[in-house]
């Protein structure tokens, strides 16, 4: 890692017909006649590509600024426009991942939260089927002739995207070499009396408008797999798989069993309808598990359940399927803070779990430090004590407590290497600041529960590590000309300033911690360092379109400067950052730059690190061993921030609740509404609804006893708030800010009109 790092109709004619159209197919069969075999790779025109390589030499966020400086401020269209789409995935070596070059889905049904389990991966130009990794058998899909794999010619693919916008179900649409139109729909389930995970496919075929063609389809398994291919009556199977001969229009079904088993298996029309129906309710039950945040931008819930779905695929794994299937403890740690956030409780506890065992093995400060805080997170949300019984959490406490009371006096936490792939032993500020941050959160949980012992020792550890921590601060931070504040990453080693961040190894490695050291509330987040530094990373070229930036080079190798990308998992710790300052712009311009530029569209994968400028031989993005679990992390917690905030005091504790602070300003246009359902908190569940008809928003807020409450309204340019009323009574607001303060205790749920202008 870079830093540990439908009812179905009657006929197979109309069945096809209507499974076709539900995708957008691309048209130059359609359009182009003979020319129809023409495969034109995609490209950006010549302006397109001076824009991106434009941005990416300035020191500035040109183009976010330019979006934050519009009057109607960022938006998914002003982002997605400005972009390639990411397809590509690659990995170690700049090899492709998988045979076609193009990413894959991953499929699991039912979940096993700990140990492995069965994955099916589906790669998402529809050519294969994946068993469990990148490198296990696999089932290929070819048309046309039955030589031409399905998907092969990205200029005849239709944008991959998801059943329903959100659920584990790919759907493609292709045309061929000879323009025979293709409509594909894959996913995984379970069938009763068959143990094994099957991936289903229904492939609806129209020879209609390539003339006389009969179209050749082929589903050919990997040589010497075991998994077992399964075909609908009318296949033809033979060594190479089942074989179809298709003229005018038909469905095909096939199912992939993915490990070898007894059990019969139908895969028949009635047969795929069933197991399709019980996977979608499958996963509709896995979401209503946990909180709703309902917001009124299509792309933007679905991309939320579509990561949710994903994160309880994954637990604590990193990504699946590729060598990055393993634990990494800070980015596991905070997906289990966002699922709690969430009210996934369940995927927080396992991921915190398989930490807590494992952090005796392989223990470094950075780690116990993210432990005990996510397992105080983890209690906060839940109020579930039961992993703070274990050893592992007082041991975690043993051992940090023991480095900070050398001596007998403050000291800093003992060197260690920078990261899992960077070995140099530093004093590194964003371990340091995650340790203070877990040992005075876990302090409050233990006093708490009644273990004053532990609770006295980890809150002296942590107000001592804090002294040492400012004092070496002091000593090394550097004031520069243009305003900012530059803090080294390594306190106390002489680090110098970096001109251009990604320039450099050590400088992309310094923008991608420093979001830990700024979200750890050590310093203000209004206050003049944090601000600081927030300047520095500004005009140094931290940011493009609200993304952290990094060097890319394993994605552009061979390719000329600037070869920077995006690594968005370190965006996660950015956006608390973002919301503790209260940068609501900017924390929209990141959700939107997330979903543009840092997943995939319609499917939203994404990999540790993508590039920005396209590659040179196409005009489509790559990704890094995705599937990534940190950048979905991050996407899901900056739409939690912008919705549920808990406003700290200085020692880290929760002293209010911040609703609806960061939203998009379109969202509140009349016709619009914003929900939020059973979101847990430090105080309790959160539920609330904002409703625009007209001139008039209506909210109904169930929100617990708090110190403090306060809702904002972010309405659309040009509009502000004229009054706002509850039971005849006014309620006091910003003008500025359009913030409303709310009493936080009283008769619930509290309904208030807000008149606007």
């Amino acid at each position: 890692m870079l830093i540990g790092l439908h009812s179905r109709p009657a006929t197979a004619a109309a069945a096809a017909c209507a499974f076709l159209c539900l995708a957008s197919h691309a048209a130059a069969g359609d359009r182009h006649g003979t020319a129809r075999a023409s495969c034109p790779p995609p490209r950006v025109t010549a302006g397109e590509l001076g824009v991106l390589r434009d941005a990416l030499a300035a020191g500035r966020d040109v183009l976010g600024e330019r979006l934050l400086d519009s009057r109607e401020g960022p938006s998914y269209a002003a982002v997605r426009r400005l972009l390639p789409p990411l397809w590509y995935a690659q990995g170690r070596g700049g090899l492709p991942l998988t045979r076609s070059g193009a990413y894959y889905l991953t499929f699991a049904h039912p979940l096993s939260l700990y140990g492995e389990k069965a994955f099916a991966l589906h790669v998402a130009d529809g050519s294969a089927i994946l068993t469990r990794r990148v490198d296990g058998p696999s089932l290929t899909i070819l048309v046309g002739d039955g030589r031409e794999i399905y998907g092969s010619c990205l200029a005849r693919l239709g944008r991959p995207r998801r059943a329903h916008g959100w659920l584990p179900v790919l759907r493609t649409s292709y045309v061929d070499a000879r323009g025979v139109r293709y409509a594909q729909e894959s996913f995984a389930g379970r069938v009763p009396g068959v143990r094994s995970l099957v991936s289903f496919v229904r492939l609806a075929v129209d020879t209609r408008r390539a003339g006389s063609a009969t179209a050749v389809v082929r589903f050919a398994a990997s040589p010497g797999s075991r998994a077992r291919l399964v075909t609908d009556r009318q296949g033809v199977l033979d060594q190479g798989g089942a074989r179809y001969g298709v003229r005018g229009v038909r469905v095909l079904y096939v199912a992939w069993v993915h490990s070898p088993g007894r059990g019969s298996l139908d895969v028949g029309a009635a047969a795929y309808d069933r197991a399709l129906r019980a996977t979608e309710r499958f996963w509709e039950g896995e979401l209503a598990r946990g909180a709703t945040f309902d917001v009124p931008e299509r792309s933007v819930l679905d991309a939320e359940r579509s990561l949710l779905v994903q994160q309880r695929i994954l637990t604590w794994r990193y990504s699946v399927g590729n060598p990055y299937e393993e634990l990494s403890f800070a980015e596991a740690l905070d997906a289990a803070r966002v699922m709690a956030g969430y009210g996934h409780a369940d995927v927080s506890k396992a991921i915190l779990r398989f930490a807590l065992r494992r952090l005796p093995a392989r223990f470094t400060s950075w780690r116990a430090g993210a432990v005990l805080l996510a397992a105080a997170e983890h209690y906060r949300l839940t109020r579930d004590a039961t992993l703070l019984d274990e050893e592992a959490p007082a041991f975690a406490l043993a051992r940090l407590a023991r480095q900070v009371e050398r001596r007998g006096g403050t000291s800093l936490l003992d060197r260690e290497a920078f990261s899992s792939d960077v070995r140099r032993r530093v004093v590194g500020l964003h371990g340091q600041t995650v340790a203070w941050q877990g040992l005075l959160a876990m302090g409050r949980v233990w006093e708490r529960l009644g273990h004053h012992r532990l609770a006295a020792r980890a809150t002296i550890a942590g107000m001592r590590l804090e002294s040492a921590l400012r004092a070496a601060v002091r000593s090394s931070q550097r004031r520069l000309p243009d305003g900012s504040l530059f803090v080294p990453a390594t306190l106390l080693d002489g680090t110098r300033p970096f001109d251009r961040l990604t320039a450099s190894r050590d400088g992309s490695y310094w923008n991608l911690v420093m979001p830990y050291a700024l979200a750890s509330g050590l310093f203000d987040p209004k206050g003049p360092t944090a601000r600081g530094i927030w300047r520095y990373i500004g005009g140094h070229g931290g940011l493009l379109l609200g993304l952290v930036r990094a060097d890319a080079a394993r994605l552009y190798r061979g390719e000329p400067y600037p070869a920077s990308g995006v690594d968005q998992v370190y965006g996660l710790n950015l956006a608390r950052f973002l919301a503790d300052a209260d940068l609501p712009d900017q924390l929209v311009l990141g959700l939107y730059g997330t979903l543009a530029g840092a997943m995939t569209r319609g499917t939203f994968v994404s990999g540790e690190a993508a590039t920005i400028q396209p590659l040179r031989s196409s005009g489509l993005g790559s990704m890094y061993l995705p599937p990534n679990g940190g950048t979905s992390s991050a996407f899901l917690e900056t739409l939690r921030v912008a919705l549920v905030h808990e406003r700290r005091n200085a020692r880290g504790a929760p002293v209010g609740l911040e609703l609806a602070f960061a939203t998009p300003r379109a969202w509140l246009r009349p016709g619009k509404t914003i929900r939020v359902e059973r979101a847990p908190t430090s105080f309790g569940e959160v539920s609330y609804a904002l409703t625009r008809r007209g001139n008039t928003v209506r909210i109904v807020l169930d929100a617990p006893r708090a110190p403090w409450l306060r809702l904002r309204l972010r309405l659309p340019p040009g509009e502000r708030i004229e009054r706002v009323e509850t039971a005849g009574r006014s309620v006091p607001f910003g003008t500025a800010t359009g913030t409303i303060e709310l009493p936080s205790s009283g008769e619930r749920p509290l309904r208030l009109v807000v008149h606007v202008t």
